[in-house]
């Protein structure tokens, strides 16, 4: 029995290898490409994963006792087992100030430390005696827990003293939010009060935010926390929220109580991540079939030539491996030292958007992490060498392929019930259908690609031989003899263009609905920020004035059993405040019943909850308190205003800083333009600027393939052209010939594409917004651009030679 790694194998291996360079070039370049995009990820996933908030402001303190940040939901999935669901909170949990007691009893305790961190306004009055600094303000006695000392001055003693941080740029005999400045302190901008005058501020009495811990000297961190975690389970604490038992937190976990919004965040970046990995291991699965399968279909007869002269399809099979494998070998090497640059680079870029990765998220990259691309390089390694079991597991018989043909139709018909799934579905149900029937009506094409190319050609051949004179002859003849050929040159342009196309085409299509109901819910004459409308209502010419509180809610659900938990931006508003200010379309009920214990809900979050007006919604409020709400109003612009509003009473309670964001008034007819009023789904610029990169990168990739795959066959057909020139084809003919070949790839690419991307989009958009998916001029022109460039620089450039003139 001949064994792959035996002399023989090495040697045809070799010999080929050496034989075919310019061919695996393309193979060579998917590769690196590849692996550099999918090593990236790999790193930014793993970045993510140790990511953890940063911990300053309890610094000094071993244990800081705080609320759960998190909120729990457990159900059971069909036949499974049961599964809990976790989701961020966004609002300050807060625990009793019993706490505070309670830790100070407890042995080897120094002190405990209330802390409360709130917003203090001021520094001068603009319109509407609106606020024009707000600072972060604490109780000078939490400033220990860093700790902060003093630099200059001394501690407040009134309510009308503080100290600053020196951040803050402020010194001593300054006057700062209507307060003398008394001290200078180390750290970031900050203002610190008495213990009372922050207890005032704060604006919640028998509740803290958080109480730091600090040891007695030589107690460890661990018996500290034993100790700490047995009290306040003795004492059966609960925090103010949901009534869930109070937190002990060590290390790293301190710094998610500084801040709030870093857990989240790092949960919806490993989500995102994750999902644009499975994404392009889809695409670079295609894009790597495809090119191994048309380098050794190339090779046909070679491969039938070595087993006439008595080589065992054994031998064949595991030279063809031998040789695939050290060209991805050499490959996944440069491209997996190529990931390092673009995961630094894709950091970079986050950082450098102010706002996008939230403060105080840490996203460590310590040097034991890079060895991760060693690992995905072996995986792209495998993938292709595994494609050669496929494309060479039966040399010399090609087969009529019935099944592949029987699995693209399959595939096909999957595309096409999801794309009817997505129909319809509302929100991410309606999206992951979408992109579930991208992808596998791309894979069906993909299997499908010679008879498509065939069925497309068979369409033209007649134009092309009436038309086209000896090229489009010769054009169209070889179509029907090459058949295979042109499907997988088809391929890699369908894949470009659908891939293109969905991604575009869905953000756009939601921005410009979300813009569209935005403007046409925003009906105020003015706006202000740094007021209420309680000090708006009091300018002369001011009819209504309603304010517009941002935070978040949490909704729980289930899906086939499997639980699910949607955090969702939401409004609080004055229901007396709405009429010519604010017109969320009303559908059903009455806005004027928004008080206290009622909702207005969206229309397509009601039809998926199948709630109408006199029904009720269950939601966790941004602090996790769980409350129980009658649904008052359904409305249609959700997209702008979020799937639910509530009224300003309801949600202010529940909010970290229970301040109007925006103050929205009719006025005097003639006022300025009003910006539109829209809520930002969490995560949504992260969302983007990584999703912009990584589609770009992905549509690189893509292109890459059209690129390579036409290249490689290329370089195949230059016996071909070179006979064409010997038997009388002038180099005007072939250069015809080729350009009726690319301009049909382009056009067939382009139209298969269309209709692959088109058929889940045009229902992804009908759930969302109602209507037809929309792609901007500029970015339809671009693709179809992009695509045509690239199918004929792919098309010509392998074979100038055989197609230039001799003199």
């Amino acid at each position: 029995m001949s064994r792959p790694g035996n002399p023989a194998v090495r040697l045809l291996a070799a010999r080929s290898l050496r034989a075919h360079r310019k061919a695996w070039a393309a193979v060579f370049a998917a590769v690196a490409v590849t692996t550099a995009l999918l090593g990236a990820l790999a790193l930014a996933l793993g970045s993510t994963g140790l990511g953890h908030a940063r911990v300053e402001r309890y610094a000094a303190a071993p244990v800081v006792v705080a609320g759960d940040q998190e909120i729990r939901w457990t159900a059971t999935p069909w036949g499974g087992e049961p599964t809990t669901e976790t989701a961020g909170l966004t609002e300050r949990v807060r625990i009793p100030e019993a706490a505070v007691a309670v830790l100070r009893a407890v042995p080897g305790v120094r002190e405990a430390v209330p802390d409360d961190t709130f917003v203090v306004r001021g520094g001068g009055a603009g319109p509407a005696g609106a606020a024009t600094h707000a600072y972060t303000g604490r109780s000078w006695e939490a400033a220990r827990l860093a700790p902060y000392r003093l630099l200059d001055g001394r501690e407040p003693r009134s309510a009308g003293e503080t100290v600053v941080g020196a951040g803050l740029g402020a010194a001593v005999g300054d006057t700062v939010a209507g307060r003398r400045v008394v001290g200078v302190a180390e750290g970031p901008a900050a203002l610190y009060v008495t213990a009372g005058e922050a207890r005032r501020l704060a604006g919640h009495p028998g509740a803290v935010d958080a109480v730091g811990v600090l040891a007695e000297p030589g107690v460890p961190v661990d018996t500290l926390h034993a100790r700490v975690r047995a009290a306040l389970d003795a004492a059966g604490l609960e925090d103010t929220a949901a009534g869930q038992p109070l937190r002990a937190l060590t290390g790293d976990g301190r710094g998610g109580v500084e801040h709030l919004g870093a857990p989240p965040a790092r949960t919806e970046l490993l989500q995102l991540l994750a999902a644009v990995s499975g994404t392009l291991v889809l695409v670079a699965v295609l894009v790597l079939a495809s090119l191994v399968a048309q380098a050794l279909q190339q090779r046909a007869a070679e491969r039938e030539l070595l087993l006439s002269v008595g080589a065992t399809p054994r031998q064949v099979r595991g030279a063809a491996g031998r040789e695939v494998a050290r060209v991805a070998g050499a490959a996944a090497l440069l491209g997996a030292l190529a990931s390092v640059p673009v995961f630094l680079a894709l950091w970079s870029a986050l950082r450098a958007r102010t706002g996008v990765v939230p403060e105080g998220l840490e996203l460590p990259a310590p040097p034991w992490l890079f060895a991760a691309v060693l690992v995905v390089a072996a995986l792209v390694v495998g993938i292709t060498r595994l494609v050669v079991l496929f494309a060479a597991r039966r040399p010399g018989r090609a087969g009529k392929g019935g099944a592949r043909r029987v699995a693209g139709i399959v595939l096909l018909v999957l595309g096409a019930g999801s794309a009817g799934t997505a129909a319809i579905q509302g929100g991410d149900a309606a999206a992951a259908a979408a992109g579930a029937a991208t992808v596998t009506l791309v894979a069906g094409c993909a299997l499908l690609g010679p008879w498509i190319a065939r069925a497309a050609m068979t369409a033209l051949d007649g134009p092309f031989r009436w038309f086209g004179g000896a090229p489009g002859r010769l054009t169209a003849a070889g179509a029907a003899a090459h058949s295979r050929r042109l499907g997988a040159a088809l391929v890699p342009v369908v894949l470009v263009t659908s891939f293109a196309l969905v991604q575009l085409s869905a953000g756009a299509t939601m921005e410009r609905a979300a813009a569209a109901q935005a403007r046409a819910a925003t009906t105020a004459d003015l706006a202000f920020t740094g007021t209420t409308a309680e000090r708006v209502r009091e300018l002369p010419g001011v009819e209504a004035a309603t304010d517009v509180l941002r935070s978040t809610v949490v909704l729980a659900r289930t899906e086939a059993g499997t639980p699910r938990l949607d955090r969702l931006p939401v409004l609080g508003v004055d229901a007396d405040g709405l009429a010519g200010t604010l017109d969320p379309g009303v559908v059903a009920g009455d806005l004027a019943g928004l008080a206290a214990g009622t909702v207005a809900v969206g229309a397509d979050t009601a039809g998926s909850l199948g709630v109408k007006p006199g029904s009720t919604v269950e939601l966790r409020l941004g602090d996790g308190t769980p409350k129980r709400l009658r649904v008052v109003a359904v409305y249609e612009r959700s997209l702008a205003l979020g799937e639910f509003l509530l009224s300003k009473g309801e949600l202010a309670p529940h909010m970290s800083d229970p301040y109007p964001a925006r103050v929205l008034a009719a006025g005097p007819a003639g006022a300025s333009p009003v910006a539109p009023e829209a809520v930002t789904p969490p995560g949504a610029e992260l969302n983007g600027i990584v999703s912009g990169g990584i589609v770009a990168a992905i549509g690189g990739l893509t292109v890459l393939s059209v690129l390579s795959t036409l290249a490689l066959i290329g370089a195949g057909r230059r016996g071909e052209l070179g006979l064409l020139r010997q038997v009388g084809a002038s180099a005007g003919q072939l250069r015809r010939m080729l350009g009726l070949e690319a301009g049909f790839l382009t056009a067939t690419g382009l139209l298969v594409g269309l209709v692959v991307g088109a058929l889940p989009l045009t229902a992804f958009a009908w759930a969302l917004t109602g209507g037809l998916p929309y792609l901007p001029p500029a970015q339809a022109g671009a693709i179809a651009g992009v695509v045509l460039v690239t199918v004929v620089a792919g098309v010509f450039l392998p074979v100038f030679r055989a197609t230039a003139s001799r003199h």
